[in-house]
């Protein structure tokens, strides 16, 4: 029974490797976090397929917890109405029923996972081992809060599991909860540790080269973020920082290039998205990054490594989905061309 932590790298084959180890017949249960990489877990598993299979169920992350976890176990005692997302009160009992339900009987989402560790992780994990044999669990690195504790308690389940993650991709939680793991992904060695310590075989060299970005790209990212990150590509691609207006105006126009922005892509008439929001996606080819004013400051002085940690890890998810040129543009210039 082979239980497993990949640490990878961005465009390392983190989902691939998942894919890959599915057949026809597996009892497998794969569980993300975001909706593209749920929808692109199911596509990938019908292009090997055709379909996909009976025996393999792909959960977003809080689905999971609600329909597979909490449904069949305590709905039918507790009998609540769904999930709400507001904060929860602070100073309650564990024990207490306002601890994870409101006045209506609403779960506080950032809660539920909690309410399964105390009142049904060993039922949860015996219906797992019921109809699996395998549990994958993709992006780990957006685990937070109590959902990290839940992933943390799964591992006691006896079947083989893979979690694949890119702790340098952590862009956002599942969850916060107070102080609950609050600086979890403030070191990576400790992070290392509570995985390990969970019972998983910690691998960091499997996933350590990126077959997405060329070797021009990860040098910049090594050298620029900070972030460790290897090819398996020995081609040199274009980077490029766009001064020119005109040249500018025809990258924004040209929608083979996809802009991403650091939040609120929507306010722009172009082919484009958010730092963070492309993660999980692979199918850009040329993308052009734009820099707001503080990081447009911090790329012109070569200090993009001191940002903000959630920052640079949202702008390591936009340099490395780059396949072949990566543009860096103002964006005041974005602005400025905008209304043309």
């Amino acid at each position: 029974m082979d239980k497993r932590v990949v640490l990878a790298v961005a465009g390392s084959g983190k989902t691939t490797s998942i894919i890959n180890s599915l057949q026809n017949d597996s009892r497998a249960l794969i569980i993300t976090y975001t909706i593209n990489n749920v929808e692109n877990i199911k596509n990938r598993i019908i292009k090997k397929f055709g379909l996909i299979p009976n025996g393999i169920k792909i959960y977003g992350y809080f689905s999971f917890l609600y329909t597979f976890c909490y449904k069949p176990i305590l709905h039918v005692e507790l009998n609540s109405k769904g999930l709400i997302w507001q904060k929860p009160p602070i100073r309650t009992k564990i024990t207490d029923s306002s601890h994870y339900f409101t006045k209506n009987n609403y779960i506080y989402a950032n809660r539920l996972a909690k309410l399964i560790i105390n009142f049904s992780l060993t039922k949860t994990i015996s219906r797992i081992e019921k109809y699996f044999d395998y549990l994958y669990v993709d992006e780990i690195q957006d685990f937070g809060g109590n959902d990290f504790n839940l992933l943390v308690g799964l591992a006691k389940a006896k079947i083989n599991q893979l979690l694949v993650g890119d702790f340098y991709q952590h862009t956002f939680d599942t969850s916060r909860d107070g102080n609950t793991n609050a600086k979890l992904h403030e070191d990576y060695d400790k992070y290392i540790e509570k995985l390990g310590n969970a019972g998983h075989i910690v691998d960091k060299s499997t996933l350590s080269a990126s077959h997405r970005c060329s070797h021009t790209v990860c040098l910049f990212i090594t050298n620029k973020l900070k972030i460790s990150i290897n090819s398996h590509r020995s081609d040199s691609t274009l980077i490029e920082f766009i001064s020119c207006e005109k040249e500018a105006l025809n990258l924004f126009r040209d929608d083979k290039v996809v802009k991403l922005f650091y939040q609120s892509s929507n306010k722009y008439s172009c082919y484009g998205d958010n730092w963070g929001a492309v993660k999980g996606l692979d199918d850009f080819l040329d993308v052009c990054v734009v820099l707001n004013d503080t990081t447009l400051k911090h790329y012109t002085a070569n200090t993009l490594h001191e940002l903000p940690s959630k920052t640079i890890n949202k702008l390591y998810v936009a340099c490395s989905r780059a396949r072949n040129k990566l543009y860096f543009i103002p964006e005041k210039t974005i602005r400025k061309i905008n209304c043309y």
